[in-house]
């Protein structure tokens, strides 16, 4: 489901105003971590999950150290 969300100054940062029902729908409130994921389609927003972020850098080590190895295997 799509929606909309404002973007707003916080000093010399930015954020982002969610909808109550995004956070209902997300499981989040005020003061919760979120998970910010650029894909090819744009921005994916998820509950944080320190487990599932561990595993998420231990996969990116291993994608830049054997960067030209998985490249020959993807031909």
């Amino acid at each position: 489901m799509a929606t909309t969300a404002k973007i707003i100054a916080i000093g010399n940062s930015a954020g982002i105003i969610l909808p109550k029902e995004t956070l209902a729908r997300l499981k989040l409130e005020k003061g919760d971590s979120i998970c910010l994921s650029e894909t090819p389609f744009g921005a994916h927003l998820t509950p944080y999950d320190d487990q599932f972020m561990r595993k998420l850098e231990a996969t990116e080590l291993v994608m830049r150290k054997y960067r030209d190895t998985l490249r020959k295997l993807a031909e």
